[in-house]
């Protein structure tokens, strides 16, 4: 009777394992870490070029490439094709972080990053090591993880910006004849519009995640207020045939980034039933004061990630907000994997987001009756405190793993704000650990957070 009652247990911890859906630049579905966490499509029969369940994504066995429209989720001709550069930069960035870097590693640095050839191999690497590090992160440890990959940002990416030239061409006559405040209309409008095509095509992937079940959704991609701004300055030349003054150009700027946020809840609320988790962005920012989206999106399914070097402080790239920002989570030096059964060590609030994401579906697993808000309200009640994110986060801390999921268990028989109350009672903060010099290491700026309208 008992052997009987372990195993329906086992069986019942097996169907009721969590969904991930990695919302990124592809997942290397081979890799022989992740092959037997990757989510497999039984309702569709392997390339057979049909829509077997007839939900409008032939031969979606993985997930769905919605860059290329197609369903390769990961494009495998790249593996190999990269010189040693990108991972010596990646390997050098690390001991810059530490403060261990020759002064001929530095230079070798500088140069790299003057020279065009290695910046192109190194947006195209970046964006193709992307998706399947952040998968590894999300997947570390949860021999349930089941990993749902949707490619949102192709490889090599191409320029977005012709639609919105091409709209502003169009109204060229208009331009030039009237004055400045229909010229602000347009272009306005312009902008807008532009906002709402691409959170269109964000609230179709929430659409497809939900409809395949995804309990997390990790997204550590989007746009800060930065490149809001090269993007909106751009459009203000074509308009107005002018630089912009500083006040416009912020201004502009912040329009943009509203409009993005606003038209993006429709995509959370396109998936009600799943948690999306959201890097803060790479700019070193308050996301209070300079927008950054999808991140800063308010809703009961949504959480913002900051990074932290370990647990020892606030990372110098990450952005923030107490008000927009929600957790913190370790994003400095994260190992984990990389296309063709590689690994590397890369840091940012794109590594921070799916240590959360990991544990949030570690939750699910534990009580699958949880909901997003139920799930969120754990993640963030149950932070080891930290006094440098008391004015940085909204939680004022960074995750505790063991905490979060041991008030899980405990949300199985009383109401999660009893089951948090309890945790922080039982479960002890994580040990802090320091670098072996006991000083806080020299910082560069990673691999930025991924551009969806770069």
């Amino acid at each position: 009777m008992k052997l009987a009652i372990i195993v329906l247990l086992v069986l019942s911890q097996t169907v009721m394992a969590s969904k991930i859906a990695i919302i990124d630049s592809g997942t290397d579905v081979e890799h022989i870490d992740l092959v037997s966490k990757i989510w497999k499509n039984v309702n569709e029969i392997d390339n057979n070029g049909r829509d077997d369940d007839r939900n409008g994504y032939q031969d979606d066995i993985y997930g769905w490439n919605f860059a290329e429209s197609n369903n390769l989720v990961i494009d495998r001709k790249y593996i190999g094709t990269f010189s040693a550069d990108p991972y010596l930069f990646f390997e050098i960035q690390g001991k810059m972080f530490l403060g261990t870097a020759t002064e001929a590693e530095l230079k070798w640095v500088g140069d790299k990053r003057q020279d065009p050839l290695f910046l192109k191999e190194m947006q195209i690497f970046g964006n193709f090591v992307h998706g399947t590090h952040v998968a590894g992160i999300a997947a570390k440890d949860n021999v349930d993880a089941s990993i749902l990959s949707v490619k949102l940002i192709p490889t090599e990416v191409s320029p977005f910006f012709n639609g919105l030239k091409q709209s502003l061409k169009m109204n060229k006559k208009a331009l030039s004849l009237n004055g400045d405040d229909l010229r602000m209309k347009i272009l306005k409008a312009g902008l807008t519009v532009l906002a709402n095509q691409q959170m269109m095509l964000l609230e179709e992937i929430a659409a497809y995640v939900g409809n395949h079940g995804a309990d997390i959704a990790n997204g550590s991609f989007g746009t800060g207020f930065n490149q809001s701004k090269m993007i909106t300055d751009n459009a203000f030349k074509l308009a107005y045939q002018r630089e912009p003054t500083e006040e416009e150009s912020d201004k502009l700027a912040r329009y943009f980034m509203n409009s993005l946020i606003t038209a993006g809840k429709q995509m959370v609320n396109a998936a009600p039933k799943t948690l999306f988790v959201f890097a803060a962005g790479n700019d070193g920012s308050n996301n209070d004061k300079f927008p950054t989206s999808p991140t800063n999106i308010e809703a009961d399914n949504v959480i913002s990630v900051a990074a932290t070097y370990e647990n020892q402080y606030l990372a110098p790239f990450s952005n923030y907000g107490v008000n927009t920002v929600d957790i913190a989570a370790p994003g400095m030096l994260i190992h984990s994997q990389i296309p063709g059964n590689e690994y590397l060590d890369v840091s940012g609030t794109s590594q921070a987001a799916p240590r959360v994401a990991n544990i949030a579906a570690v939750i699910k697993d534990i009580n699958p009756s949880l909901k997003p808000i139920e799930i969120k309200k754990i993640l963030m009640g149950t932070v080891d405190l930290k006094s440098y994110l008391v004015a940085k986060v909204k939680s004022k801390g960074i995750l505790n793993s063991d905490r979060a999921s041991y008030a899980a268990k405990l949300s199985l028989t009383s109401n999660v704000d009893l089951a948090i109350q309890e945790a922080r009672t039982v479960i002890m903060d994580e040990e802090t650990r320091f670098n072996k010099s006991g000083t806080r290491p020299f910082v560069v700026t990673p691999i930025p957070l991924l551009n969806l309208f770069q």
